[in-house]
């Protein structure tokens, strides 16, 4: 166990986590999340570098400066750009990541122009009104081509859409809707993975606080691109171990659990490294922290892309059990603090 363990402060991480969804944030646009990020280093005093796609990488100084090690989280979410502009007016989409249709349909929407204004909008399937339609149309399968977005402002043509300066490959964010019960339930889109952001930075926090140093210079890489699979191109040379903190999976036939940290063993595009994995169960075990070994089919990391793409770094992953993934999502304030706590453990333990 750690001699001096710091706290964490939960109440900091679901503050920066409540902050960071209000900012929309998919791949190609999110430099605002970016910028409201790299701030956050700046309150630590830890140096901030831009990667030539704008992702964004702080660099703390450990210990040991010969062996290095790279956290990575992704401030890019689910989302849409828009492909086509129908005759009606109304905006059919192209999804950005594991899209699924029925996770955002009936959700509010903004369209954000190539020069920066803003329109509200609803994702609806195109026959939603139940009362004017036959039983079969009602029913009809809603998917890519027969979803659209209904926007807020009076328009019916192809013409008027695009006199508000809407055109094909606008981004299209949807509303996250947080809300933590007083049970300690957070539920919203998008925990995948800005919550991820906030655990780091709270095991951040309360290292500065407590004083308590790195084993090893590390840095903190929030990436961009996760959602389709880029990883992290930039790995610091000097880099041994990679780990990314992003969700895990709780769902029928999974061990993850809403109140622990999931340690991954494999994902969808590589196993783990082995021995890595075993030296955070051994800090949970000696930490008291509550934790889950899992594996997952559709899914990949920052890491084991990054891995996949040759990289010669030792890949893990961990992070909170959240249920209905890639829909409305759920944690428990317990997960993130065990999260927190692992990721607080390792950062101070030695490599071997």
């Amino acid at each position: 166990m750690l001699d001096s363990e710091p706290k964490i402060d939960i109440e900091y991480v679901k503050s920066l986590t409540r902050e960071l969804l209000a900012i929309p944030s998919i791949a190609g646009d999110c430099d605002e999340a970016t910028q409201r990020i790299a701030r956050e280093f700046e309150k630590y005093d830890i140096p901030v570098a831009e990667t030539k796609k704008r992702a964004i990488v702080g660099t703390w100084r450990g210990r040991d400066d010969e062996r290095h090690r790279l956290v990575a989280a992704h401030v890019d979410t689910l989302g849409a750009t828009v492909r086509q502009i129908k005759p009606n007016g109304r905006l059919r989409l192209y999804p950005i990541g594991g899209f699924d249709w029925r996770a955002f349909e009936g959700e509010n929407c903004t369209v954000r122009t190539l020069f920066g204004r803003e329109h509200r909008g609803t994702l609806m399937p195109d026959h939603a009104s139940r009362h004017a339609q036959t039983e079969s149309t009602r029913d009809e399968a809603h998917d890519m081509e027969k979803m659209e977005v209904r926007l807020d402002v009076e328009t019916s043509s192809r013409e008027s859409t695009e006199a508000l300066g809407i055109y094909c490959g606008d981004p299209v964010f949807f509303e996250p809707r947080m809300e933590v019960t007083a049970e300690g339930y957070v539920k919203s889109r998008f925990l995948d993975d800005k919550l991820g952001i906030a655990i780091l930075f709270g095991a951040m926090k309360a290292m500065k606080e407590r004083a308590l140093p790195l084993a090893h210079t590390s840095h903190f890489y929030i990436s961009n691109y996760e959602e389709i699979g880029h990883g992290t191109p930039v790995i610091p040379p000097k880099t041994v171990e990679f780990a990314s903190i992003d969700i895990g999976v709780v769902a029928e036939g999974h061990t993850s659990d809403e109140r622990a940290v999931t340690i991954l063993a494999r994902d969808g595009v590589t196993p783990y490294d082995r021995k890595t994995i075993r030296r955070l169960a051994r800090l949970a075990q000696t930490n008291e922290i509550p934790f889950r070994v899992d594996t997952y089919l559709n899914y990949g990391s920052d890491a084991s892309c990054s891995v996949k793409a040759g990289n010669d770094v030792r890949a893990v992953c961990f992070g909170p059990g959240v249920e209905a993934t890639h829909h409305y999502e759920r944690t428990h304030l317990d997960s993130v603090m065990a999260s927190a706590r692992l990721l607080t453990a390792w950062l101070a333990d030695e490599i071997t």
